[in-house]
């Protein structure tokens, strides 16, 4: 077969609301238009197949894409508008592959090569080619223009021309920090609401990773700032995310504190937390004017709501208030100036939310971070929540794709075993369980929440971004998502071009080996990856012995950043724009499977419907735009973004007809069940986003749909059995939870709750010792007679069994102690400050398109 080169008429499709007709496995495809592309290559008599079905057509390999080209043919039963071109095309964006297997097959075989592609959009197609040379050069053609291009300016964002309705807008200069504060009643030109406008970091010097503007208490200088910076990991300092308009309870974010083994602390880092969590109470505008959503009529303050008003389930219900008690069981419950009894919900707790898990953040202190020590933080508690780092999630991920990897051969449905294994659904949860904690804690108790991770990118900005989808209803229109997405994600610099990829990376192609070639492929098969296993194997193995191993390879530290190039210019531009497989994770897709969560749950509430976040997934991996391309706002200035790419809101707002949602409801009425302005996930209604997955609801949901019902029906026939009169007490009324059976309401760890411990300046408090804070121990600090011995002990337990207490306590770590007398000289010498107290581990290696623009054409 002749492999053609040729400049082709490519159709490019613009949207509308009338041309829609029947194409490939239900992608849509309007309106063509003729335009031009670069050189093609073509490979004519191409078998294309998709969920167990075959079309005949041509491959075409463009700079950019692959486009499968197949006669237009309806199904049976389905007509064609007149109008209707002859032909119609499957377009494949190049970063948007996760894997691509080559199966060659010998003249002798009988059996067509193949191209097996796996996208990132859960996109599964294969490709059988006629001849073996056709395949290759495909095969290598694909692999030339994904994994090799070796600069970020080859992507096609930096070539794509705009269509006519896009060229209007400009996306880039959609959110504007100081107009989305003010919305909030901020600004150093009204009113002082405790809060101001730094312009510290206006050159990006202070912190490469934050914000140009950061909005922090109006009572802390620039000066204190300053000092505060060394002692959060890459001076990601507490500040100012979202001011709740009818309270003015904020939510702040900031990155690990740098405890380290000493027990550091920094006097002004707990100036800025109090002074965050002491900001005015005034809710008084003074005549500001705050744009507001219509409402039917004024909705009661937030003071007037109680847990009990919003619409939950019974044990979404039971987990919020079993997370409330836990937190408010580690307060005072006596006012320090009058000596009285304070009631429970009319004060405020302040809270510091720490995502990690414990153990982590334990383990993290070894490496000179760590988490708060509450004893000088001590208006506020601290919760840990049990939401894993992106290693995990990626994992978990892949968990799932391997149940549902046969899409493209088969019509089979997913693999529910490996579905539950997964744990995917259990780390939504876990998700929006934290997040709606916040946003009890200012919406509903008042009070100020500081969130933060190990670095201040990924948990935190998931946290917090759902948070404010909960508390605050502009967040739920399309406009103000967008404002939501730039704020919480692009702007506070979560690492989108290390997490997704679109360089893509040479592991992610592979050629099956002689012995398989020729045979065919089967549902169930590992699409080349049959050794992983075996070298999986090996390479924990060699990682596990190798005392001499690079930082990369260290995966016990919970670092989301193991190995991220250095903050300042030292890092080669090739170096910092290379792949790092290590450092691909489904972050911001869980931050979009959560918000699908709550639209499922609510759907009246949001303004945009599901196409929307599934488009804006599929263009987070497209690279045909520049929004998602870069790590940070100060990346995407340097690299003259705004001048040289698109912004991704453009496609979005030039057909936003097309998302809105025809259910949405933008009256907010307190006093209506269904129109609250806090809204809040039910937790046992969390299911599969089907529609993302390339899968239908049933197929995904099915099983859980059916234990949801046996469910519902046991606890029906339960409580129909207890509220029963017993044969000799007709007047017997029925029990509240747990109040005559003597049995304890159900723990928190037998529950959905994601909440794994609290601890205050005086105690520790966890779900299973709940009962028994009073005997628990202050916490150890810096100026506490044996701290650095006792944080030793901790940490040399807590790591017991892990290899990195080897490399910290040598061989004797589970055994040896530490000398007496020595930790009470060596804390003489450590000063308060955290940029200047000595570090015991600072020898240690730091852890390390057509026309209109929908390239890659719908798919779901």
């Amino acid at each position: 077969m002749q492999v053609k080169k040729v400049r082709l008429p490519v159709l490019a499709w613009a949207l509308t609301q009338n041309t829609a007709f029947w194409c490939l496995s239900g992608t849509v495809l309007r309106n063509p238009r003729v335009l031009t592309s670069p050189v093609l290559l073509q490979i004519p008599n191409v078998e294309a197949v998709r969920g167990g079905e075959m079309h005949k057509g041509d491959l075409h390999l463009a700079d950019h894409h692959v486009i499968f080209v197949m006669p237009n043919t309806p199904p049976d039963g389905v007509q064609l508008p007149p109008n209707a071109p002859k032909t119609r095309e499957l377009y494949i964006a190049y970063p948007i592959l996760a894997h691509c297997n080559f199966r060659p097959a010998p003249p002798a075989s009988g059996r067509p090569s193949a191209i097996r592609i796996r996208g990132r959009d859960f996109t599964f197609i294969s490709f059988h080619f006629t001849d073996d040379t056709s395949a290759r050069d495909a095969f290598e053609h694909i692999r030339n223009r994904t994994c090799r291009l070796g600069r970020l300016d080859k992507l096609y964002a930096f070539s794509y021309q705009p269509l006519k309705q896009e060229k209007p807008l400009d996306g880039w200069h959609l959110y504007d920090p100081k107009t989305e504060f003010r919305r909030q009643g901020i600004s150093n030109k009204s009113v002082d609401r405790g809060w101001r406008i730094s312009t510290i970091n206006k050159d990006y010097a202070f912190s490469p990773t934050y914000p140009g503007l950061l909005v922090v208490p109006s009572q802390i200088s620039d000066n204190v700032l300053k000092h505060a910076g060394p002692y959060r990991s890459r001076q990601r300092i507490p500040v100012l995310t979202y001011l709740h308009s009818l309270n003015n309870c904020s939510i702040t974010r900031s990155s690990q504190p740098c405890v380290g083994l000493r027990g550091n602390r920094s006097v002004q880092d707990e100036r800025i937390v109090s002074a965050s969590f002491s900001a005015s109470a005034t809710v008084e505008f003074n005549g500001l004017e705050v744009p507001t959503i219509d409402t039917a009529e004024p909705s009661p303050a937030s003071s007037q709501a109680d847990i009990r008003d919003v619409s939950l389930d019974a044990e979404s219900l039971a987990t919020a208030q079993l997370e409330d008690e836990l937190i408010a069981a580690g307060e005072s419950h006596i006012d320090a100036k009058t000596g009285k009894r304070l009631v429970y919900g009319a004060q405020q707790s302040n809270l510091i939310v720490d995502a990690r898990p414990t153990i982590n953040a334990v383990v993290m202190q070894a490496m000179g971070k760590g988490s708060e020590n509450m004893d000088y933080y001590n208006f506020a508690t601290k919760a840990y929540l049990n939401i894993d780092n992106i290693h995990v999630m990626r994992e978990s991920l892949n968990t799932v794709i391997d149940a549902i990897k046969d899409g493209d051969i088969s019509r089979l449905p997913p693999n529910r075993e490996l579905l539950q294994k997964s744990g995917w659904l259990k780390h939504i949860t876990g998700v929006l369980d934290g997040s709606a904690l916040i946003a009890r804690q200012v919406g509903i108790r008042h009070s100020h929440v500081l969130i933060h991770c190990s670095d201040g990118w990924d948990r935190t900005s998931q946290l917090s971004a759902l948070s404010q989808l909960m508390l605050d209803p502009f967040y739920r229109t399309i406009d103000g998502f967008i404002i939501l997405i730039e704020k919480d994600w692009l702007s506070f610099g979560h690492m989108f071009y290390q997490r997704s990829g679109p360089l893509n990376h040479e592991k992610w192609f592979s050629v099956e080996k002689d012995t398989m070639a020729g045979t065919t492929l089967q549902p169930g098969e590992s699409e080349g990856r049959a050794g992983d296993a075996i070298e999986n194997a090996f390479a924990s193995a060699k990682r596990f012995f190798n005392k001499n191993r690079t930082p990369a390879d260290t995966p016990v530290a919970d670092s989301d950043d193991l190995s991220s190039p250095p903050d300042g210019d030292q890092a080669k531009p090739e170096a910092s724009e290379a792949t790092r497989p290590n450092e691909i994770s489904p972050v911001f897709h869980q931050f979009l499977d959560s918000t699908y969560q709550l639209l499922r749950q609510h759907p009246t509430r949001f303004e945009f419907n599901d196409r929307f976040l599934r488009r804006l997934l599929y263009h987070l991996y497209s690279a045909q735009y520049g929004t998602f391309l870069w790590n940070s706002e100060k990346a995407r200035k340097d690299a003259r973004a705004t001048e040289r790419t698109r912004s991704v809101w453009d496609y979005f707002l030039s057909r936003k007809p097309e998302f809105l949602n025809p259910e949405y409801d933008s009256t907010i009425d307190d006093r209506q069940s269904g129109r609250e302005r806090l809204l809040l996930p039910r937790l046992s209604e969390i299911r599969w986003w089907a529609s993302c997955f390339g899968r239908t609801d049933v197929e995904m949901n099915d099983y859980l749909d059916a234990a949801a019902a046996r469910g519902e029906r046991v606890g029906a026939y339960t409580s129909n059995v207890s509220t029963s009169p017993a044969p000799h007490n007709r007047s017997r009324s029925p029990a509240p939870p747990g109040s005559q059976t003597g049995t304890p309401p159900p723990s928190l760890q037998a529950s959905r709750s994601v909440l794994t411990g609290v601890e205050t300046a005086h105690e520790a408090l966890t779900p299973e010792h709940g009962d028994a804070h009073a005997s628990l121990k202050k916490s150890a600090s810096a100026d506490t007679p044996g701290a650095f011995a006792t944080n030793l002990a901790k940490l040399r337990d807590g790591v017991a069994g892990i290899d990195l207490g080897k490399g910290l306590f040598g061989s004797a770590a589970g055994t040896a102690s530490p000398a007496k007398g020595s930790s009470d000289t060596e804390l003489k010498a450590a000063t308060t400050s955290s940029s200047t107290a000595p570090r015991e581990l600072s020898d240690m290696p730091t852890p390390p398109v057509d026309a209109n623009g929908e390239k890659g054409l719908e798919m779901k």
